[in-house]
């Protein structure tokens, strides 16, 4: 069964471009930051400690198998957070503005790193993606995937490459703008 769900909203004119990050959850071109809820963060210890008690059962006993169900119920609710998550701010960013820009990151490239893969894993930023496109198409809406290389580097007004090292959070150019 195929069914095109569809809404119908009154276009507002506005244009926002979004960038993902693991300290704020994105923040978009007006300047609007959301923080990362870090979800896994948050639930480690209750993981560790539902972990702990499966490896200290008997292999192939019941209380196991009960202690196993205890920890899949641990990670299906942070998974399900994540989720909602993603799902509520792709709905309100769509629904928001006309169109919406956002970097096109190779998430399974990035998480190679194993200092953050953690942390990126956590963010579920390709979720968020798959529902910006998702809303995107329900609320007839423009989305574009832009290519990060040198996103972080040309000027938005003059549109120079003013070269910078990652610790530094704010760009001057030539041209005055910051």
């Amino acid at each position: 069964m195929d069914t095109d769900r569809k809404e119908n909203t009154e276009p507002n004119g506005n244009t926002i471009g979004l960038d993902v990050g693991l300290k704020e959850y994105y923040t978009d071109s007006n300047g609007t930051t959301v923080e990362n809820p870090r979800f896994l963060r948050k639930g480690e210890k209750i993981i560790k400690r539902a972990q702990r008690r499966v490896s200290r059962k008997v292999k192939g006993s019941n209380n196991r198998g009960k202690a196993r169900q205890i920890l899949g119920k641990r990670h299906l609710k942070i998974s399900r957070q994540r989720s909602y998550h993603a799902i509520k701010l792709a709905r309100c960013v769509i629904s928001s503005n006309d169109v919406v820009v956002y970097e096109d990151l190779r998430i399974k490239n990035m998480v190679k790193n194993h200092c953050l893969a953690k942390s990126i894993n956590d963010a579920s930023w390709y979720q968020f993606r798959v529902w910006l496109e998702y809303f995107g198409k329900v609320f007839e809406r423009v989305t574009v995937a832009v290519n990060p290389q040198y996103t972080s580097q040309e000027c938005s007004s003059c549109s120079v490459i003013v070269k910078k090292t990652l610790s530094t959070r704010t760009q001057v150019c030539k041209c005055g703008c910051f």
